[in-house]
């Protein structure tokens, strides 16, 4: 049985930010522990990611989120919807910001949300890839946030090197409600098994492809049969498009083999025993544009 110390805190924070400025990196930095998919490319975080940071007196919730953007079509929505859910329920907000490439228009509509927020939240800003430039750029960006934004504080940090984590988890803790802890100690993200196995093959195919292909991929995991010492997966891969199946699949179908390839590299790892992992692709028209797409996707909101 835990024993909670005297002054235990223990709260939920959000991580914001516009798309690519490593919201996901930082996450899986702070928790030593991947729970978020990354890649190079911008809207690579669909949904609500949580992951626990355990701490001699006190836990940390975190949920990553997609990252604010102007929607094109009706993911695109749900994804801004889902990071402006997550701003809600949550004890302290943590803005993230690429400080090497400086405010964008992007970034001025996250920090519109948050000044609707600034009231009833207290907002810590991490002045993120600082590896990428100086903290005297970093603290350049400071300055312009501050302009329409009251930040308890700013912090450069970086997911590569390491630098500020530890300061940015001790400003997160000291903002943080004394309570019990939500989750057990051994706990550190509440994700699905199959989400996170549909989450490692998208990032392969993100990491592998490239222009729209991306974009109008979407994985669903079929079953996942554990067979003694072999854990055997069929899952789809959804795309837009004829010519886009074309493309995952590969001459020969080298790039799906690739893309198995990798993801079955991960999920062993994962898993501890060998992996068979069957791959096909399917096309389903328009499938971003759709409400009931979408949702057949695992791409919807429960009513608030």
């Amino acid at each position: 049985m835990f024993e909670v110390p005297e002054g235990y805190r223990a709260g939920f924070v959000s991580l914001i930010g516009r798309p690519n400025v490593g919201k996901s990196s930082l996450l899986n930095a702070i928790l030593g522990h991947k729970v978020a998919i990354v890649s190079d490319k911008p809207q690579t975080t669909r949904n609500r990611i949580l992951g626990v940071k355990h701490l001699p007196k006190g836990q940390i919730v975190f949920l990553d989120t997609p990252g604010i953007h102007k929607p094109k079509h009706k993911l695109n929505e749900y994804m801004v919807e889902v990071a402006v859910r997550a701003l809600k329920d949550v004890d302290v907000v943590v803005l993230v910001v690429d400080v090497k490439e400086g405010l964008t228009e992007e970034d001025s509509m996250v920090v519109e949300h948050l000044q609707e927020i600034q009231d009833k939240k207290p907002i810590v800003c991490a002045l993120n890839k600082v590896d990428l430039t100086s903290e005297e750029r970093a603290f350049a960006v400071k300055a312009q946030i501050e302009q329409g934004l009251r930040l308890e504080e700013a912090i450069p940090t970086s997911a590569v090197t390491g630098k500020g984590l530890s300061e940015l988890i001790d400003a997160i803790y000291r903002l943080l409600p004394e309570g019990m802890p939500y989750y057990p100690p051994d706990m550190v993200t509440d994700q699905p098994e199959y989400f996170m196995v549909a989450e490692i093959i998208r990032e392969k195919v993100f990491n592998l492809t490239r222009q729209e292909i991306p974009y109008c991929t979407a994985v669903m995991v079929e079953s996942i049969k554990e067979k003694g010492d072999v854990v055997v997966i069929d899952a789809y891969i959804f795309v837009e498009k004829d010519s886009q199946k074309g493309i995952i699949i590969g001459k020969g179908g080298s790039m799906l083999k690739k893309i198995g390839s990798y993801a079955r590299e991960e999920l062993e790892a994962i898993y501890g025993k060998k992996v068979y992992l069957n791959l096909w692709v399917k096309v389903k028209e328009k499938w971003r544009r759709k409400s009931g797409s979408l949702r057949e996707l695992g791409y919807y909101l429960k009513k608030e």
